[in-house]
């Protein structure tokens, strides 16, 4: 009866431990199927939109570079050495600051040498210094003198000719008095071309004078607008010659772009239209201008024509040399199909959308064309009335579950 209790316990637990196991495993697996499925995570809440047919004003797109709205090489207008540098490359200068000094010690010299001739001049005229030119040659202390003696000397002839009458004096007597009388004229007459050589000669020493200060003057070499140093091309204690380049100055307060836009667009782009530039630089960000000019020709190895227009960059950060991307505002109306920016994902060289099946979402590759106020063209990979989804959180990924937020529940043309 001992042998027998053990038999019939093995009896009745054996099933029920099989069964407990069996119920496990189903349970483990229903459990691991579900997973896969699902992905083991929630439905991601999204942003639903419609692709829409829209009538927009197709952009004229274009590239080119920025330029300096002024390069200017500074070059000296005197010989001399280099004395002192005040400003090297990439420094901000001020119009008119000085970059370069010249040793001045040869040039004051020579407007010491200027200052003393015209002294001289104005000293045998008569003049203090702040007197002007006398108007009337009469004016001059030595023709008055010589005007003097010629009248005294006219005097004496007058009455020489008046003794000779009266056989009063002799023929010889008269004659002096008549050389006299024509030595006095002479006298006066050469007193008042002196007079205008002198003014002559004057003009021209303050002229050599005016050279002279502004040859002093050009030893401080100085920009000649507002920008910065882009070279430098002296050093300390170079002999530098006429002509000579000394610095390289740019201005950027505001840039040229200069873009090739393709012929086609020749009857559309104006001067006055707007302009959006895109820089590597500086990604998502846009900055504004204005077309200023066009070339009247178009290049025939490349069928583009040039376009300038100015950008403001009052803090400097756009440089000489980029590389742009170009929109042109145009008039030009056209049908497309768009959607919000912000709903198209760059990845890996490819556009790509989530568009909206049932209650998850499958991946499209898309090519996309022009922008237009926060909304992009859709060219390829989607038709009208097809709908997107944008992920509000996470990442969104081919045949995710999702569901629209709450406020997000969207009619066609609410985008």
């Amino acid at each position: 009866m001992t042998t027998d209790r053990p038999r019939i316990e093995s009896r009745s637990a054996g099933p029920v431990v099989l069964l407990g196991l069996l119920v496990l495993l189903t349970t483990g697996c229903g459990r691991s199927q579900q997973a896969k499925a699902g992905d083991g995570s929630a439905p991601l809440e999204v942003r639903i939109h419609t692709v829409e047919e829209r009538v927009v004003h197709r952009p004229v797109e274009a590239v080119g570079s920025l330029y300096a709205l002024e390069e200017s090489t500074i070059s000296a207008e005197v010989e001399g050495r280099v004395e002192q540098v005040l400003a090297d490359v990439g420094d901000t200068v001020r119009q008119g600051q000085v970059l370069v000094v010249l040793s001045p010690v040869e040039l004051e010299y020579e407007l010491q040498r200027q200052q003393a001739a015209v002294q001289q001049v104005r000293a045998r005229l008569g003049l203090r210094p702040g007197d002007p030119l006398p108007r009337n040659p009469q004016e001059v202390a030595f023709v008055q003198r010589a005007a003097a003696e010629f009248f005294e000397a006219q005097q004496n002839y007058h009455r020489a000719q008046q003794l000779f009458r009266d056989q009063l004096i002799s023929q010889q007597q008269l004659d002096e008095a008549a050389t006299r009388f024509k030595a006095a004229q002479a006298a006066h007459e050469l007193a008042l071309q002196e007079v205008e050589q002198l003014k002559a000669q004057l003009k021209s020493s303050e002229a050599a004078l005016a050279l002279a200060e502004k040859k002093l003057a050009d030893a401080s070499i100085r920009a000649p607008f507002p920008g910065a140093v882009k070279e430098r091309r002296v050093a300390l204690g170079e002999f530098v010659r006429v002509q000579t380049p000394v610095a390289v100055i740019v201005r950027t307060d505001r840039l040229r772009a200069r873009l090739d836009v393709p012929e086609k667009w020749a009857s559309v782009v104006t001067v006055g239209v707007p302009v959006e530039l895109r820089l590597e630089a500086y990604p998502g960000e846009v900055f504004t201008g204005r077309v200023v000019r066009i070339n009247p020709t178009v290049a025939a190895e490349t069928r583009t024509f040039e376009v300038e227009a100015l950008i403001p960059n009052p803090d400097g950060r756009l440089k000489p040399g980029f590389f742009v991307q170009a929109t042109l505002s145009s008039q030009l109306e056209e049908r497309v199909l768009t959607i919000p920016e912000s709903a198209a994902y760059y990845r890996y060289g490819l556009y790509k959308v989530y568009r909206v099946n049932g209650d998850r979402v499958e991946e499209r590759d898309i090519q996309v064309g022009g922008r237009f106020a926060g909304r992009v063209e859709v060219v390829q990979g989607l038709a009208a009335g097809d709908r997107i989804a944008e992920a509000v959180q996470g990442v969104l990924q081919h045949g995710a579950a999702i569901r629209a937020a709450a406020n997000e529940q969207r009619t066609p043309g609410q985008d």
